[in-house]
């Protein structure tokens, strides 16, 4: 065979071969797919230029990522100190006075300081340096044919498609996540069709290229979910050493002249000079032994942007470092709140099978495992922080049907001669 003819033939098997080892089953899912996408209006002219290929890979990558647990369940303040290092506080400082007059018109238009701003762009890209090396439609079709949460991933690929519809998007250069979260601010694409504005004027939206246009973006997203321009997010603070921990958690808010009256205090130990009618909660993340926040609506507006309890945590203490002249201190680590994965599992397996609540067995200290454990840790006749401790795990371990959480009585032993 010629050099120039075999060469044509291989390139023609390996084109063949792109699509020939994916399964019959997935190829049929995935002209469902198609078929569902174009009727819910996307164009076969994006469906045909970005299914030009299939996507298909297995023991995918992104597969394990979303089934990934790690041993050990990582600390407010381990996950803090990871995410706001001293290298990241001066970079966030060094960004904002950079970027100030930007920020200045950002926060005039959507009422959101720019501090917070830098704060959320440094956690999620650490400032523009890292999207993620994932193309947004293969990672979102890849998880929408994964059966764990298929149909969000679906839906957020259905979004995606739509950009590319509207704005006429190169989708190879959508770069994200793993799971589909794209540009400066990691926006879900359900998110910027939401949100996402043309702020530098030139006729599109470019979070991924234009700065501007990513950040009001995140200040819009902000602002519609009703950020506080005038209040700030939280305060680290000391509790006395009678604090009622059953009053600890973001669902119990209070106005801060209750908690004045409590004996909470700041770092030192001084009432807490904010306006007395503040609606706030006490957060204890690493349960009695760990540090305590007095949080505002502002964090849980935070949390509106990812769930976790940890990220608002972040995002408020960068936020703050980014205008404030003082050192760095990293957060304070108590090696006693420390958990692995197994453990959390071990505990909301215990909490289904008595029928206490029906959580997810996946490791995580969610929300919902929180007030799950407050429950159990009540019956255990424990602090009610929300934190399984090793206390508390150890009654697990030792917990009788019959006489629930209280100690078993031992025989009595009968003396010689009675």
């Amino acid at each position: 065979m010629p050099l120039f003819a075999f060469a044509l033939f291989f390139a023609a098997s390996a084109c063949a071969n792109v699509t020939s080892f994916a399964p019959p089953e997935y190829l049929q899912w995935l002209d469902e797919l198609k078929q569902e996408m174009a009727d819910r209006g996307i164009s076969r002219k994006t469906l045909d230029k970005v299914y030009a290929q299939d996507f298909y890979t297995p023991d995918s990558e992104i597969v394990k990522i979303d089934r990934r647990q790690i041993e050990f369940v990582l600390t407010s303040a381990d996950y803090v100190n990871r995410v706001v290092s001293a290298r990241r506080v001066k970079q966030a400082r060094e960004n904002y006075r950079k970027l100030r007059p930007l920020l200045q018109k950002i926060e005039a238009k959507y009422g959101v300081p720019g501090n917070y701003i830098i704060a959320f762009w440094g956690i999620e890209t650490n400032f523009g340096s890292n999207f993620g090396g994932y193309n947004t439609i293969e990672a979102l079709t890849t998880l929408s044919y994964d059966r764990r949460r298929s149909q969000f991933f679906r839906n957020e690929l259905y979004h995606a498609l739509k950009i590319i519809d509207t704005w006429e998007i190169d989708y190879t250069r959508m770069q994200g996540s793993w799971a589909g979260a794209m540009g400066h601010f990691q926006f879900m694409p359900s998110t910027f069709n939401a949100y996402a504005v043309d702020f530098d004027g030139n006729g599109t939206i470019d979070i991924w290229h234009s700065f501007e246009d990513a950040a009001a973006s995140a200040a819009n997203y902000l602002s519609s979910i009703g950020w506080k321009k005038d209040e700030p997010w939280g305060i680290s603070v000391s509790l006395p050493w009678n604090f009622d921990f059953s009053q600890s958690g973001r669902n119990i808010v209070k106005p801060l002249s209750e908690w004045n009256r409590m004996g909470v205090r700041d770092l030192n130990n001084r009432r807490i000079k904010l306006s007395p009618e503040l609606r706030a909660s006490v957060i204890t993340p690493e349960g009695k032994k760990g540090n305590a926040y007095l949080i505002f609506d502002n964090y849980r507006r935070i949390m509106q942007w990812n769930r976790s309890e940890n990220y608002a945590l972040a995002v408020g203490i960068l936020a703050d470092y980014a205008v404030s002249g003082r050192p760095y201190t990293p957060l304070k680590e108590n090696p006693a709140v420390r958990l692995k994965t197994d453990d959390v599992v071990t505990l909301q397996s215990f909490i289904n099978r008595l029928g206490w609540s029906k959580l997810d067995e996946d490791g995580q200290l969610g929300s919902k495992t929180r007030a799950a454990v407050k429950q159990v840790q009540e019956k255990a006749g424990l602090p009610q922080d929300g934190y399984p401790d090793y206390l508390l795990l150890k009654k697990i371990r030792n917990y009788d049907p019959e006489i629930g959480f209280a100690v078993p009585v031992p025989p009595r032993k009968l003396h010689k001669g009675n």
